[in-house]
């Protein structure tokens, strides 16, 4: 009635033709939403999260070449070579993880009005973990993990040989700089209570979202181990449903942070576990290592011999091309196809080592050992020096030589090193919803006090298990009575 009694103020028509202006506009107007709607919301059909609606922001930034090109950069790298259903892609897991950070900011906005949330957290959490991969270069973990840090040595091999001993000793200031400037960031990080900026104190949970630094436990490593373990085949017992439905918001040492209930410890459990499969089974394979240690070496040979052009037309390799946005952005596990089919001379031995992967002619595993001592000690360089000092079995006949030899060191855990995960994980109670418990509450009851549970534990429950016993025998007499009884009435029925 207000809206018509403005419009007739404004237009001086008829109550009749007044309404009838109305209904039209009010018709139109929703011809107008549902096109909108139609044209700005996509809908994605995922296979292990069902039908997804994003917001139109979030489908502007997944049309964009920089996201698109995660079409063509795949989850697992190498381990495709082994596992053939490994097939999928960054750009799928990076639209899973926006999907279910928004899933998780609107559970905790659910479930804690007074947190605050409004539509904006949810949308910046949503575009962070839409976006969280965009820097992975080719094979994902193999580029920046195995490649680049060898592109660097041949680079300082280079500068030996062609005398440059100022340039290299430059390149070494320059690396050592960068590690203590990482060491330094990384410290103030840990001991500031509120290290990132964008979002009040108060706020500070939704950094746990995307990428939890504290323990691990983020929606990053609830879709890739949903989704590599689909792909592989492999068992998955760790339900991010159920983190969803009991994360609630406590405060913790004056900061807010996720938690969950206290009886699903055993099912974060899984969480860690899962992980650690999925590494020893797929990702830490030692035929995915070895085809993954082949692909950088053939990009290696092949480094310096293709060009991707960036921005103002400037040419780079692909040792080079993460310094220029726009060669990045062209750099994906297709270049593993341009070696392959190259003509070029001089990506000849790349090719090689590229068509020896295809043909399933990789190189020999020989042994492996696990090391008693601490990994810091484990220097793939040392022990490849410490192994060729050693006299090899008619060596004048295997010609072998020191580049024939490739040293993996591979560290398994749990997520955060020797540490045990769990103890970085709050829970709270069914009675205390907004006070989380100290991490590891329960480890760290001594053993007499346990040994003293469990005898008071028994003697309390000695009379009730024979109750139960004498009770279960009782029913058993009365049953084989009532047995017996029936069958000499049936003998006598018969006589």
């Amino acid at each position: 009635k207000k809206d018509l009694d403005n419009w007739r103020k404004i237009w001086r028509l008829p109550s009749d033709k007044l309404e009838l202006v109305f209904m039209v506009y009010c018709f139109m107007h929703f011809i107008v939403l549902s096109f909108c709607l139609f044209v700005f919301c996509q809908v994605f059909n995922d296979p292990i999260h069902g039908s997804i609606e994003l917001h139109p922001l979030l489908i502007k930034i997944i049309d964009t070449p920089q996201f698109q090109r995660l079409r063509f950069i795949k989850q697992l790298g190498g381990v495709y070579f082994v596992y053939p259903g490994a097939s999928h892609n960054r750009f799928e897991h990076s639209i899973g993880v926006g999907y279910l950070a928004g899933k998780l900011a609107e559970a905790l906005r659910s479930r804690q009005p007074e947190l605050k949330i409004d539509d904006r957290d949810v949308l910046c959490v949503q575009i962070a973990g839409l976006c969280h991969d965009l820097g992975h270069g080719p094979f994902s973990h193999l580029y920046d993990g195995m490649f680049l840090p060898k592109a660097l040595e041949k680079k300082k091999e280079e500068m030996r040989k062609n005398g440059k001993f100022r340039e290299m000793e430059k390149l070494e200031k320059l690396e050592k700089w960068k590690i203590r400037i990482d060491r330094r960031l990384q410290e103030s990080k840990e001991q500031e209570a509120m290290p990132y900026k964008g979002r009040p104190k108060e706020n500070s949970f939704l950094y746990e979202i995307v990428s939890n630094k504290k323990n691990g436990v983020d929606v990053d490593k609830f879709d890739y181990l949903a989704r590599d373990s689909s792909y592989l085949g492999i068992k998955n017992n760790f339900d991010f449903r159920r983190f969803l439905q009991f994360a609630r918001v406590c405060e913790v040492d004056g900061r807010k942070t996720i938690c969950t209930r206290d009886k699903e410890e055993d099912h974060m459990y899984h969480l860690f576990y899962t992980r650690h499969h999925l590494h020893k089974r797929a990702c830490q394979h030692r035929v995915s290592h070895i085809i993954q240690e082949m692909i950088a070496e053939a990009f290696l040979k092949a480094d310096g011999h293709i060009q991707i052009e960036g921005s103002g037309g400037r040419m780079f390799t692909l040792s080079t091309a993460n310094e220029d946005m726009e060669a990045y952005t062209k750099l994906t596990d297709n270049v593993f196809e341009e070696i392959l089919k190259s003509s070029c001379s001089e990506l000849k031995k790349a090719r090689e080592i590229l068509q020896n992967i295809i043909s399933r002619k990789s190189y020999k595993f020989v042994d492996e050992r696990k090391p008693k001592d601490p990994i810091e000690d484990w220097k793939p360089d040392y022990w490849l020096e410490k192994l060729l000092a050693q006299p090899l079995p008619d060596e004048e006949e295997n010609n072998l030589k020191p580049e024939d030899f490739e040293i993996l060191v591979i560290e398994m855990d749990y997520g955060m090193d020797d540490k045990d995960p769990i103890q970085h994980v709050h829970f709270y109670s069914k009675s205390e919803l907004d006070v989380a418990k100290d991490p590891g509450f329960a480890q760290r009851i001594d053993d007499k006090s346990v040994e003293a549970a469990k005898k008071h534990f028994k003697q309390c429950t000695k009379h009730l298990f024979s109750c139960i016993l004498i009770l279960i025998l009782s029913r058993l007499k009365k049953w084989n009575k009532d047995v017996r009884t029936r069958e000499r009435e049936r003998e006598r029925e018969r006589e």
